[in-house]
């Protein structure tokens, strides 16, 4: 039997196949952390990578936003070849490991051409690109939308059944909106619906993603709560996620989300990584794992070193 992600050291949570981290998940019980780092930006402590320090502050699974599968690019990581960095990644922190891919609409992500947020071909969430990120040893691909990039989810749906049907079981893939990325229409209760959920569930999403309650105008715990509870009689596991930069906001409220999304059921907790640009604020990442799951959780994750081997 799978272990708790609770339970599991840095080298096991670095080496969980898909169905090993999918029970590990579910049988943790709301007390996973996921932290959503930026590579491409300077790391907040210069020459250490925000996924470290992400991981430090009690992370069990970072997810690598803006993460280009052709042309891998982390501020901060030593010099590794471009086809082992996620392994370097993993090396370094003793994490779960997981990307972002966007079904975007090239006409609209076009009008992010002079942002940071401006797409490159090895962020298209396309089979080719997933592939891709099997090999490298990426652990979970999340089919999303960062902020004006037209990221539909008709387009979301597509994405999934091609992919799917590209990489079979050999990767978990979640799918969902934190945010309405720019497509009018998908604002409010209208970012994702029980349609939604059940479409992404038949095409094939393991996990599927929803705004935290209290992040997007409109989103309740009672709404994402009914939406968590349907994705679970699909079979699906459920990911909440800060996407709309309160994770800079004071601590306060962040343990009031936090607690939130542990009312709706959620599996997986995730705080994004726009405090400043690159990374929640540290001592948010650190005051979620603790409103989820306690200090000795918490410590544990942090302090738990990357040389200790698990017991036979």
């Amino acid at each position: 039997m799978t272990k708790r992600v609770l339970d599991l050291l840095p080298a096991e949570l670095a080496s969980l196949s898909a169905k090993e981290l999918l029970q590990a998940v579910a049988g943790s019980e709301g007390r996973v952390l996921a932290a959503e780092t930026i590579g491409i930006t300077p790391p907040l402590l210069s020459d250490v990578t925000n996924a470290e320090f992400a991981a430090s502050m009690g992370a069990d699974l970072l997810l690598l936003n803006m993460f280009d599968v052709w042309e891998p690019r982390i501020v901060g990581l030593p010099e590794t070849r471009p086809e082992d960095v996620v392994r370097r990644v993993k090396e370094l922190t003793g994490r779960m490991i997981g990307i972002n891919l966007e079904p975007v609409d090239p006409a609209v992500c076009a009008q992010n051409e002079e942002t940071i947020w401006a797409m490159s071909r090895g962020r298209y969430a396309t089979a080719e690109n997933a592939q891709r990120a099997m090999e490298m040893g990426v652990d979970l691909i999340v089919l999303t939308g960062n902020p004006g990039n037209g990221v539909s989810n008709e387009a979301i749906v597509h994405s999934l059944e091609s992919i799917r049907t590209q990489v079979g079981d050999g990767i978990v893939l979640a799918a969902g909106k934190m945010h309405a990325s720019g497509v009018v229409g998908e604002g409010g209760e209208n970012i994702i619906t029980k349609a939604d959920v059940d479409a992404f569930s038949k095409a094939g999403a393991d996990i599927i993603l929803l705004p935290a309650p209290g992040t997007v105008p409109g989103i309740t715990t009672e709404y994402v709560r009914g939406l968590v509870s349907y994705a679970h009689s699909l079979g699906c596991l459920t990911i909440t996620a800060i996407g709309t930069s309160q994770e800079g906001a004071d601590t306060a409220t962040i343990r009031q989300i936090a607690l939130e999304c542990k009312m709706t059921g959620t599996d997986i907790h995730h705080i994004g990584d726009s405090g400043y640009v690159g990374m929640a604020l540290p001592e948010n990442i650190m005051a979620y794992s603790v409103a989820i799951r306690g200090i000795r959780h918490t410590y544990r994750r942090m302090a738990a070193s990357l040389a200790r081997k698990p017991k036979n």
